[in-house]
């Protein structure tokens, strides 16, 4: 017996029913010998964290832009987060945590430089407009390995797609990762506000201090304990911890995630998004020659966005500072 064998007759002995199991995956669209190491889904974590895109998290932006200091989060440290707060919610419901880590480590892959800013601004310069989840999905199905993709499993695939809106995913894996994915950057937006001077704690709604807690770590706690004794038959928040929870998802976009302290800088963004936007569908051939392909295939404008949504925030900001800037003149 193989030690991926041993793996998966371990997990079919402790997984819940409903677990996801490797037997019951529908596969990938390119079958491929088994690993004798690693399970499918195994395989998919590690594709995710050894790919481009992954590395490249570490400079994006997750609210605040280009923050000064280190203790901000980027993209990366939230992924990080998220796969953290999945994985207990996972173990706790015996779910399978290697499918719950993949997605929740390749659930951001898509994501544009400067946040949601950028992705506001390549949504509406898009003809048929962008979103990021749809835009991960891309990014493992073609972007990655120069156009081969990761080749996933549809379980992690479908994870990724369906993360933040719409239908829910096929997998109670994909489900804990939505959820743990709002737990994540709801309590972490509220610590990088408070450092920013944005928010104080003494702001949040009593109503969600009474029922979640006083601190991030209290808050994290209570939603997944609750989440955990309330999903025995599908994942949901009990009734008063989905009301604090959407009092507090309000209350952020009141104060938080529309203030104009943290948000003065993002209509830079989009003449930045737009200007680099324009010149590539001008000039494609200015691109690297991978995008320069794409764009034969797939039309110029998908290609420029692909090759934009792919830049960090330092990337795409030098990227526009080589075309628009002036540069000093040197005497040679």
């Amino acid at each position: 017996m193989t030690v991926r064998e041993e793996t998966l007759r371990i997990e079919e002995s402790i997984l819940a029913p409903r677990a996801a199991h490797e037997a019951d995956s529908r596969g990938r669209r390119r079958p491929e010998e088994p690993c004798p190491l690693r399970t499918e889904y195994q395989r998919d974590r590690d594709r995710i964290l050894h790919s481009k895109a992954f590395r490249r998290l570490k400079q994006k932006t997750q609210v605040f832009l280009s923050p000064e200091g280190d203790h901000y989060r980027t993209r990366l440290t939230h992924t990080l987060e998220v796969s953290q707060i999945a994985r207990t919610i996972a173990r706790a419901l015996r779910l399978n945590e290697d499918l719950t880590e993949a997605v929740a480590l390749g659930h951001d892959l898509g994501h544009t430089p400067f946040g949601h800013a950028g992705e506001y601004a390549l949504n509406r310069l898009m003809p048929h407009g962008f979103a990021h989840y749809q835009q991960s999905l891309r990014v493992v199905d073609k972007l990655e390995k120069e156009g081969r993709g990761l080749n996933l499993t549809w379980e992690v695939r479908n994870g990724i797609i369906t993360h933040t809106k719409g239908a829910w995913a096929a997998t109670l894996e994909g489900q804990a990762v939505r959820y743990a994915d709002r737990i994540a950057y709801m309590n972490h937006d509220i610590e990088d506000a408070i450092t920013a001077g944005v928010l104080r704690p003494q702001q949040l709604p009593r109503y969600v201090t009474e029922t979640l807690g006083q601190t991030k770590s209290q808050r994290i706690t209570t939603l997944i304990a609750d989440l955990v004794q309330t999903s025995r038959v599908g994942l949901a928040f009990s009734t008063p911890v989905q009301q604090a929870y959407d009092e507090l998802h309000h209350f952020m976009y009141a104060t938080v995630y529309e203030d104009e302290t943290a948000k003065k800088e993002e209509h830079k963004v989009e003449g930045l998004i737009e200007a680099l936007y324009e010149d590539f569908c001008r000039a494609p051939d200015q691109m690297p020659n991978f995008y320069v392909e794409l764009a034969w295939q797939d039309g110029v404008e998908r290609a420029v966005a692909d090759y934009i949504s792919g830049m960090s925030d330092e990337f795409a900001t030098r990227a526009f500072a080589e075309r628009f800037v002036p540069k000093k003149w040197h005497v040679l």
